[in-house]
């Protein structure tokens, strides 16, 4: 027979005590208080306090809770300060394998925006160039300066491909042509210290401690990811195109990517099993290719 724990009291008499409810299982009411109608799009949720009061757990556990929601795509403005909203269609708020795909314009900065909402933000990125990742900083960057997000810490990690190797793409046609390849570096190292600058300034600006690594790749990746908080992964292919563009004023033929229209996947840690195995291994592979592989980038021609 199992016995309920129990506690005494101010008469001394006993009574069971029900466990506590874990963050899990609070996610799992709220999701489905949203999913029939009771919480409707675009309503405010009660407060964290309010939550924690009625399912009798601790703010941080509800803190947890809305998370996951929000990693769902469920929930929006998840913070310490004001109470969640509930997403404007949750029909479509999906994640892994059944998540409606997006371009990178469209997907990233509204998931950058949120890894924001984290005291510690902590981005590693494998890209070609970094200009995705520079777009999408500026909305978290624009609440920041307004006062509407202050992380106490940001980490970010970027892998880039070097200077010195043999681009598989962007390449000229014919296979030849250094302009290809000098244009490629020089917007690689522009858009890597725009972003390093943008980053770094808040140390003086806001009091954030920040920290902006780049290394060396000695390979042309042929996809992009993001890793956002540890808990997200954004995966992406970059898909070859052979057109035609002006370089030093002359027409040239060459093989080439639009990073910013390749279509982001979204997998997160607090899906099913799938997604959080394909989180883990995606966190595995960056950081082996950071410890191992990868050397010192310097941002110069």
């Amino acid at each position: 027979m199992v016995v309920e724990p129990e506690h005494t009291l101010v008469d001394g008499r006993k009574r069971p005590q029900r466990p506590q409810r874990t963050h899990r299982e609070v996610a799992d009411e709220l999701r489905a208080r949203i999913r029939s109608g009771r919480l409707r799009p675009g309503q405010r949720m009660p407060t964290q306090a309010q939550l924690a009061d009625e399912f009798g757990v601790e703010r941080g556990t509800v803190r947890q809770a809305l998370r996951i929601l929000q990693s769902e795509r469920l929930l929006t403005n998840v913070s310490k300060g004001s109470p969640a909203t509930v997403a404007p269609d949750p029909d479509t708020a999906l994640t892994g394998p059944v998540a409606p795909p997006a371009p990178t314009t469209a997907a990233l900065a509204p998931r950058i925006t949120e890894a924001f909402a984290s005291p510690h933000v902590e981005i590693d990125a494998l890209c070609l160039t970094s200009v995705s990742l520079t777009l999408a900083l500026g909305e978290p960057l624009r609440q920041i300066h307004a006062g509407r997000r202050k992380p106490a810490k940001i980490d970010v990690r970027v892998l880039l491909p070097g200077r010195n190797i043999d681009l598989a793409f962007p390449v000229a046609v014919d296979g030849g042509g250094d302009a290809v390849h000098d244009r490629w570096l020089a917007m690689r190292n522009a858009q890597g210290q725009v972003l390093r600058h943008n980053l770094l300034s808040l140390r003086a600006t806001h009091g954030i401690d920040v920290r902006v690594s780049f290394r060396a790749l000695p390979f042309t990746p042929p996809v992009k990811l993001y890793l956002l908080n540890g808990t997200e992964a954004l995966f992406a292919y970059y898909t070859l195109s052979r057109r035609e563009q002006e370089i030093d004023h002359e027409p040239m033929e060459m093989y080439d990517v639009e990073g910013i229209r390749s279509t982001l996947f979204a997998f997160g840690q607090a899906g099913d099993r799938r997604d959080g195995a394909f989180v883990k291994q995606s966190r595995l592979w960056f950081d082996a290719l950071w410890e191992t592989i990868s050397s010192d980038l310097l941002l110069t021609t």
